[in-house]
């Protein structure tokens, strides 16, 4: 049988056991949800910057010469046709 001496030690160690546990779990956890909010923020101005930059290439490309009216009499359906198979 154990001493009331040896009780207490193991007891105050279980009980100090489960605090520690307690204490150490909930500072991950924040950790943990600060780091999502954080990569969440980082992900949506990443995305953001990408549609930025994706907006002004296609905005900002270079106008042709080229007649797409099939009704002008300058109107070229093979220089229409080049046009459509480089953009694609």
């Amino acid at each position: 049988m154990a001493s009331n001496t040896q009780n207490v030690v193991r007891y105050s160690a279980l009980l100090a056991g489960l605090a520690y546990g307690f204490v150490h779990n909930r500072t991950v956890q924040k950790e943990d949800a600060e780091a999502a909010i954080t990569y969440a923020r980082e992900r949506r101005t990443q995305l953001i910057a990408d549609g930025k930059k994706a907006w002004k290439d296609k905005t900002t490309k270079p106008k042709s010469d080229l007649i797409v009216d099939p009704e002008d009499p300058k109107f070229d359906l093979e220089k229409v046709l080049l046009q459509m198979e480089k953009y694609e």
